[in-house]
């Protein structure tokens, strides 16, 4: 099939999103797909406001050329941003079929970011986004009741996977002398990160990451080592060398962070909210506490093992597969299995 994907997320920048789309991206060819990605990179872009990370796209009226230019069977909108509402618009006006993803929880992030923003704002903006989606993908079933108790419909499970061939245990790497606690993740107000480097906790505590509180982070925690972002093997290191992957935050959908982290070996602690408790068996794989604290040290007695194994068992070519079934034809047809291509 010819498979088209609408982002306004991507590389350069670094978040659990891009790395889903470039792991499903890869599987799909792969499996003898065509893919095609429209991302901030084909377009002129301005930075967010207050995130200058995240460009956005304004040459907005190209996305629908694009679209007519590659002809493809099925797209898929996998962000909310400019390119995904331009080709939401342009795909709905002439009565084209595609499907959407909720990576995040886009409603508690504004409201985090600007208290005087109701939630119901962002479930409103939300719902308008993905009401004429035909498949609305979502990570697990939590997550699907949630949305679904909010006014969403169509909603649909596509699980995330893991690389083992990048992350596995290195039993080659020597362990610090002392326990290390490891952040991964944007340096953001919604991530909670303060909650773990408030922590009084023995050893180390190691910082993966970059983004707009970085500088204040620094300054406010002297005795925590920030390496900012990190990827492929040496990011795989970081992992295999922690004692303990701390997960903060209390709004994330999934975290796939936790799964790279379990499959080097690293167990994870984490507040008892949705992403780890769909992620993590409790006292297996990780600990769950209100107290973040307990939990990091309860995980430290985790079996690595165990951890590793259980990791194992999700893979990104179930995930691609996964997520063709959930495609519909771009006439409108019913989201009936794809069978994958021949290689």
């Amino acid at each position: 099939m010819r498979i088209l994907i609408v982002t306004d997320a991507w590389a350069p920048q670094v978040n659990g999103v891009v790395t889903s789309l470039q792991a499903l991206t890869a599987e799909l060819k792969a499996l003898g797909h065509e893919v095609l990605l429209l991302t901030p990179q084909a377009f002129r872009c301005l930075p967010c406001p207050s995130y200058p990370e995240i460009p956005l796209a304004w040459d907005l009226w190209r996305v629908g050329p694009m679209i007519r230019a590659f002809q493809p069977d099925c797209v898929h909108l996998a962000t909310e941003g400019p390119l995904g509402w331009a080709a939401r618009c342009w795909l709905e006006k002439r009565g084209m079929a595609f499907s959407s993803a909720i990576h995040t929880r886009f409603p508690e992030y504004v409201n985090g970011r600007w208290p005087w923003v109701p939630l119901r704002w962002g479930y409103a903006f939300l719902r308008a986004f993905h009401r004429p989606s035909q498949a609305v993908l979502v990570t697990t079933e939590r997550m699907r009741d949630a949305f679904s108790s909010h006014g969403f419909a169509h909603l649909m499970l596509w699980r995330k996977g893991v690389d083992t061939d990048l992350f596995h245990p290195r039993r080659e790497l020597s362990r610090p002398p002392v326990a290390v606690f490891l952040y991964v993740g944007r340096l953001a107000a919604e991530k909670n990160v303060a909650a773990f480097l408030d922590l009084d906790l023995p050893g180390e505590k190691r910082v993966v990451g970059d983004g707009p509180l970085r500088g204040e982070l620094e300054r406010r925690y002297p005795g925590a080592r920030f390496l900012g972002y990190r990827k492929g093997d040496t990011l795989a290191q970081c992992y295999a060398q922690a004692s303990v992957l701390v997960f903060p935050s209390l709004t994330d959908t999934y975290g796939l962070v936790m799964l790279e982290a379990l499959a080097c070996g690293t167990p994870v602690a984490a507040f008892p909210v949705t992403g780890p408790l769909d992620v993590l068996v409790e006292g297996i794989t990780g600990c769950l506490d209100a107290d973040l604290k307990h939990a990091c040290l309860a995980a430290l007695e985790l079996d690595r093992g165990r951890c590793a194994e259980e990791a194992g068992r999700l893979s990104w070519r179930a995930s691609a597969l996964e997520f063709l079934a959930r495609q519909p034809l771009l006439d409108g047809g019913p989201c009936n299995e794809v069978a994958p291509a021949t290689p």
